[in-house]
């Protein structure tokens, strides 16, 4: 990064501050972070995933408009989550090849990137337009809680860990799905940690499917996309997380890798959060591909599960925290009261212990009712996933699913996108930029005058307003 560049930061930050407030700024902004300027496309970190995501859903604009008082070359955001403390290696041979630019293009500074950090054989940090998303150090097998819902894909992503080790493929590709926070992203970690523990010269690489399209957008950008393929086509293990966020041309360019590296007999692992058959940013060549591998889901989490994790992560606190005790009742309260999914187990763990030390309050089942309520109140909601708002909508117009996701402009197809959309922000958790990269890759603008507009017309139109609340009757069921 130049100097010109680091001024233009600090006066955008200073920008930004003056047109948000002291109080905004220091909530939103004091740790967002310039890890790069390439071409017109800013990128931006911050430390965790919330901050990334309220972000994206309602300040991009704004700081887009600062960095243009600055530098009107800038067009583009990329906001993503950075590591912080000790780097998390991202295994790689020191052999990567490094994007050139040429003269035109803009160069890119080989300087430790804190969301892009590699590891070389020889312990030095480097940072490159060819790096792995970062690997969480807590995310292992040995922290993977097992039990009915998820043994096989547990066996499974040990038996690939094991094989990749000895440079062996197994299944090949993997495929793992299910709804959000059954332990996708830890399994593939595990699987990361597992495979390169012996030989951390060995080309393994976790990508997040944003980190995909980045890296892809990033290459085309400074004219180095043939480096960027030949850099994928060398990699001897590959890990995809979040395969349903995957848009465009990325998905195409994913697709060739994919074919190259199984060709080649290399490992690839995959995650997403629906069937393949139900990937449609993805050409039927691939989900062919992938459905043709092993395609293995993770279930919902049964009870017993929800209490060995529950269990488990407050075993982890108590040996963190000196007198720091978790009753059998409160175990039992937790697992039966929080049935969404295993991250919001741990979160509720992790409330429990900052009540506890920061009042002094022993934990008890009065505690956590008193802390975790807004948890508990999701505990009789049908768990929404956009693939069935597509499907009930597409069904119910009689518009097929496609369309939805398609750049149609008919008033057949864009009014019932809008319900779709609409339905997305009420009934699922999903950030307006996701729901966009779902919607056929559109802006999260798009998404959120599409959700206003519903809005308006229920105001006005009472019979719509029946018609929607049918619809979100059918997918509650």
């Amino acid at each position: 990064m130049t100097m010109d560049t680091d001024q233009v930061w600090l006066r955008a930050r200073a920008r930004l501050r003056a047109a948000v407030g002291e109080d905004i700024f220091t909530s939103w902004f004091a740790r967002l972070e310039l890890e790069e300027v390439v071409g017109d496309l800013a990128h931006l970190s911050v430390p965790t995933r919330f901050l990334c995501s309220w972000i994206q859903s309602n300040y991009v604009e704004k700081i887009l408009e600062a960095f243009r008082h600055e530098d009107e070359s800038i067009g583009r955001l990329h906001v993503t989550v950075r590591v912080t403390g000790q780097a998390r290696p991202r295994l790689v041979s020191s052999a990567d090849p490094v994007v050139e630019a040429d003269a035109a293009a803009p160069v890119l500074e080989a300087r430790p990137s804190p969301a892009l950090a590699a590891v070389q054989p020889s312990g030095g940090l480097r940072a490159d337009a060819l790096s792995g998303s970062a690997l969480d150090r807590k995310l292992t097998f040995d922290s993977f809680v097992a039990g009915g819902a998820n043994e096989m894909a547990l066996g499974v992503a040990r038996q690939v860990a094991s094989a990749a080790a000895n440079n062996v493929v197994t299944f090949n590709p993997v495929y793992i799905h299910s709804s959000v926070g059954l332990g996708k992203t830890h399994l593939l970690n595990a699987i990361a940690w597992a495979a390169g523990a012996s030989d951390t010269a060995r080309n393994i690489v976790y990508l997040t499917a944003d980190h995909f399209m980045y890296h892809f957008i990033t290459a085309v950008k400074s004219q180095s996309a043939l480096a960027f393929k030949e850099w994928l086509r060398r990699i001897d293990l590959l890990l995809i997380d979040d395969m349903q966020f995957l848009q465009g041309k990325s998905a195409t360019e994913f697709g060739h890798t994919l074919s190259s590296l199984i060709s080649g007999t290399k490992q690839v692992v995959v995650a997403g959060d629906a069937p393949p058959r139900d990937l449609e940013m993805l050409d039927d060549r691939v989900r062919s591909r992938l459905s043709g591998g092993l395609v293995i889901p993770i279930a919902p989490f049964d009870a017993d599960l929800r209490r060995a994790i529950v269990h488990k992560r407050a075993a982890q606190a108590a040996s963190r925290f000196t007198g720091l005790n978790f009753p059998d009742p409160v175990i039992d309260f937790v697992a039966r009261s929080i049935v969404s999914h295993g991250r919001d187990l741990d979160g509720a763990v992790n409330r429990l212990v900052a009540a506890n030390q920061l009042t002094g309050e022993p934990i008890t089942v009065g505690l956590a009712e008193k802390t975790l309520q807004d948890l508990m109140r999701s505990r009789d909601t049908a768990r929404v996933r956009i693939e069935d708002i597509l499907k009930i909508v597409a069904r119910h117009y009689k518009v097929p699913r496609n369309e939805l996701l398609s750049a149609r402009r008919s008033r057949d197809v864009v009014r019932p996108r809008q319900i779709a959309m609409y339905l997305a922000k009420a009934l699922t958790s999903r950030s307006l930029p996701e729901i966009g990269r779902r919607f056929g890759g559109r802006d999260h603008t798009t998404v959120l005058h599409s959700v206003r507009k519903v809005e308006q017309l229920m105001s006005e139109d009472g019979e719509l307003t029946q018609e929607i609340e049918l619809l979100r009757r059918m997918l509650e069921e």
